[in-house]
């Protein structure tokens, strides 16, 4: 039930970041969409103020939903989650797919991707779990219930493949279980594998490609990846190696974003992105077209928005009233954090390119549906962090 009282506790700083941050970002996609289809220049743009009409309605709804109900439908949203993830792998796949990867439903010409919803069932649901366990983090059995709510997904969505989702999902968990108060030698511990295993595998690519001076036509190792995802981490690394093919994509975006120098070619100016000279501009690498028509001073000033953003919400986290609240507003921390640096590092050649999308600001309506409905949590959590349950 929703009690008027709580409007008193409602974060304006935050919402007004969130209204500036949408703003920019139509801004950015309209100059990075009027020419993709000349006879139809705001396509893009009428489409995404759509689907931001109904994420919106979504991310009202949600807040004022008690979100301490949401333990109560975890489980059961989270079996129809594993449903779908299986799902996806029979579902009709159109001719018109960007990809031949199973991973989303398509009705007409819209699709829907079951891993983004995935990652807030995962985070609540991770939430509800390490709560109900605060007397108990140290044990074994706390460490290894982490592992068994993550792997279902986690294999699923990596074997659809998307291997971008899948390292979204393993931050998620890395943070809350950080945050939660696991024992930290358990945690650096693990961490210590991972980067063993991330090792291994680049030693490995390292002497089935003799130094990363040419691609692979199959898998040196018996990895769960694909040899396209093998060969982006080649391609990162050595770009130059393919520049027409598979490194093309990655040489225009740097090329986009340093020509942009520091006040950038002018809004609706740049001439790689105004020439489509690079290939998904107004979704995956929309951040070059910050870079290059808005210069370092726009794009750190869109940095500055994001970043002010995520220390509010990081802000709400921890005032929350109660565990459970704090790690659902931890985890859409991780979750964005994470999406936000992968998807600008891909774009400037510091992180390997692996489909990630940019919060908000690229095209694509499951993703900024997802969005806002975390952003409806975060709002949920900090409306209710004095209301107490009696």
């Amino acid at each position: 039930m929703f009690d008027k009282k709580m409007l008193k506790n409602l974060d304006w700083i935050f919402l007004i970041l969130l209204v500036l941050m949408l703003t920019v970002s139509f801004v950015v996609l309209y100059s990075a969409t009027v020419n993709y289809y000349e006879s139809q220049p705001l396509y893009f743009v009428q489409r995404q103020l759509l689907f931001l009409g109904v994420s919106l309605v979504a991310m009202i709804g949600v807040s004022l939903f008690n979100y301490r109900e949401l333990g109560n439908y975890v489980s059961l949203a989270y079996v129809i989650l594993i449903i779908m993830l299986i799902g996806v792998f029979f579902a009709p796949h159109p001719d018109y797919a960007l990809s031949d990867a199973k991973r989303s439903f398509y009705i007409g010409h819209y699709m829907f991707q079951p891993s983004e919803l995935g990652k807030l069932i995962v985070i609540v649901a991770l939430a509800k779990f390490l709560s109900q366990r605060q007397e108990r983090l140290a044990e074994w059995s706390t460490f290894l219930g982490v592992f068994a709510i993550m792997l279902a997904p986690m294999v699923l969505v990596l074997i659809e493949p998307d291997l971008g989702s899948t390292l979204v999902f393993g931050f998620i968990m890395l943070s809350m279980m950080w945050v939660s108060g696991i024992p930290r030698k358990r945690m650096l511990a693990l961490l210590l594998v991972i980067a063993l295993l991330v090792g291994l595998v680049f030693l490995d690519l390292w002497f089935a490609t003799d130094g990363f001076e040419h691609k692979i036509e199959e898998l040196p190792v018996p990895l769960p990846m694909h040899t396209y995802q093998l060969n982006r981490l080649i391609i990162f690394i050595n770009p130059d190696m393919d520049p027409l093919n598979d490194g093309y994509q990655l040489i225009q975006s740097m090329v986009a974003i340093g020509s942009g120098g520091m006040f950038g070619k002018g809004y609706g100016e740049g001439p790689q992105v105004q020439s489509n000279f690079v290939p998904y501009h107004h979704t995956d690498f929309i951040f070059s077209v910050v870079g290059e028509e808005l210069g370092f001073i726009g794009s750190v000033g869109m940095l500055l928005i994001l970043c002010l953003l995520l220390l509010r919400i990081m802000r709400i986290a921890g005032q929350s009233s109660d565990l459970f609240g704090s790690l659902i507003v931890t985890g859409i921390v991780a979750m964005l954090f994470f999406q936000i640096f992968v998807n600008i590092g891909m774009t400037v050649g510091i992180m390997p390119v692996t489909g990630i999308t940019l919060p908000f600001f690229s095209y694509g309506g499951t993703s900024l549906l997802i969005n806002m409905i975390a952003m409806g949590l975060v709002l949920s959590v900090n409306m209710r962090r004095e209301m107490k349950i009696f």
